[in-house]
């Protein structure tokens, strides 16, 4: 009696058994498979991360591509991940015998990796103009805004570096700015240099503004 008492026992040990089994099984059926990644299931997740990295790379070589057509002059490091310091020399389309160097910020791969906002460079910038022999002055702008003689994209459409040429009639001098110009917010980062017309040889291909003394001949 205790053998049968043992087997009923047993029995119904193993039909527990088995509606446990029969549970989990079910439960099994509706785990999602990303629940449980395999080996071939993370390709989706690096194809996530890779994707954002060969788009800046395309879009800073199409930056870099649509650059001015200026003479880089000089790079200068300023840390290991590659950042750099770019001096160009700018010419003036309408002035002759002036020669601008403008420096500015270019950040590397590496450091966009590092602290994301992969597609924009800082707009800060210095600039320094001088005459290097005679000058000739063509068709320029009078009025108080100038007119724009550079432009180098900074951001990927929101923000670009620039310089302006602007006539001080007054004082018989150009003024080249440099700043930053953003689509929605100013920025008040900017740098100044004077070229003095005073006392240089000076032709003004269309006649000196009236009051302006020319250099006899």
């Amino acid at each position: 009696a205790s053998r049968a008492g043992a087997t009923g026992a047993e029995r119904a040990e193993l039909d527990r058994s088995r509606s446990r089994d029969l549970v989990l099984g079910d439960a099994d059926d509706h785990i999602p498979a990303s629940a449980n990644p395999g080996p071939n299931d993370r390709t989706p997740t690096m194809l996530k991360r890779l994707v954002p990295l060969a788009l800046s790379l395309v879009v800073m070589g199409g930056l870099a591509a649509c650059g001015n057509a200026n003479k880089q002059v000089a790079s200068v490091g300023v840390d290991w991940t590659g950042n750099d310091i770019a001096i160009e020399a700018v010419a003036d389309p309408e002035v002759k015998g002036v020669v601008c160097h403008l420096a500015y910020f270019n950040r590397s791969i590496i450091d966009k990796l590092q602290q994301g906002n992969w597609f924009e460079d800082p707009s800060y910038s210095a600039i320094d103009c001088n005459a290097e022999g005679p000058i000739t002055v063509g068709r320029i702008a009078m009025d108080a805004g100038g007119e724009e003689i550079f432009k180098e994209q900074r951001s990927l459409i929101w923000k670009s570096l620039r310089v302006n040429r602007i006539y001080d009639q007054a004082n018989n001098s150009l003024i080249y700015l440099s700043h930053a110009r953003e689509i929605q917010l100013g920025s008040g980062k900017m740098s100044l240099s004077v070229v003095p017309l005073n006392g240089a040889n000076v032709t003004w291909t269309n006649g000196a503004p009236a009051g302006v003394a020319t250099p006899a001949r």
